[in-house]
């Protein structure tokens, strides 16, 4: 599975690892001990929010166009409107990001360095230097590159793909990874950005596309054997 890939190769050296399930939120969390109690509490949480507003607003689930903002949803719901907002698409195409941002937040006041990935989206707090390898299928150029991570950073680190696992996406790129302040903004534009990429030839409109998103930091495009970069992270051979 596409999860798999990123839990084998994000590497938490010097970090206690360990799963989260609940429902369909299936979580990898690397911290500096064992917060398992912690983190499954808050995602009980960060799910009632979603499970409480979509039985109020059914239409949630299901619009793959931004929703009107409503200052009096959840935290998380709103975060998850503001990104749709910003990139053009449904409000649940953040959810994973969105899920994986809220609860790295409220991790961090019991570890100060952390990976939370959800189904190969990622909240990432790092005190050293850290590669995140990037898996792109069947691409020659899969597991081939890594982006640099410096220390002292934290960043959301998103991938769709229209070629690997089974998230939604009208594009055809192997991978199109976006890095962000922001899990919830870099999950929802990598989806935009993803459902742009046809062929080899889209990768500098949509790369000139994700540039003009407000708080997007770096965009990855890998399609077959073409590799597009822009930003402000290094993206070093494996």
């Amino acid at each position: 599975m596409k999860e798999k890939f990123y839990r084998d190769i994000l590497n938490p050296q010097g970090l206690t690892d360990f799963q989260i399930r609940v429902k369909e939120t299936d979580l990898w969390i690397a911290a500096e001990r064992d917060l398992k109690k912690e983190a499954f509490e808050e995602v009980l949480r960060l799910r009632a929010q979603i499970e409480a507003y979509t039985k109020r607003h059914p239409e949630f689930l299901l619009s793959l166009s931004p929703l009107p903002f409503d200052p009096l949803a959840p935290p998380l719901i709103r975060l998850m409107l503001k990104a749709a907002e910003k990139t053009g698409v449904g409000p649940m195409a953040a959810v994973a990001g969105a899920i994986s941002e809220c609860l790295g937040r409220y991790l961090l006041k019991y570890s100060q360095e952390l990976i939370v990935e959800n189904g190969g989206d990622i909240f990432l707090r790092t005190l050293k230097e850290r590669n995140v390898v990037l898996y792109a299928g069947n691409s020659p150029l899969s597991l081939k590159f890594a982006i640099r991570i410096p220390p002292r950073t934290t960043v959301g680190i998103c991938t769709s793909s229209g070629t690997v696992g089974h998230s939604l996406s009208f594009g055809r790129a192997d991978a199109v990874c976006v890095l962000s302040p922001s899990s919830a903004l870099a999950d929802a534009a990598a989806t935009a950005l993803g459902n742009l990429v046809q062929s080899p030839k889209d990768v500098p409109y949509v790369l000139k596309k994700g540039k003009e998103i407000e708080g997007i930091e770096g965009i990855v495009i890998i399609i077959g054997k073409t590799l597009g970069v822009w930003g402000k992270y290094e993206i070093k051979k494996v």
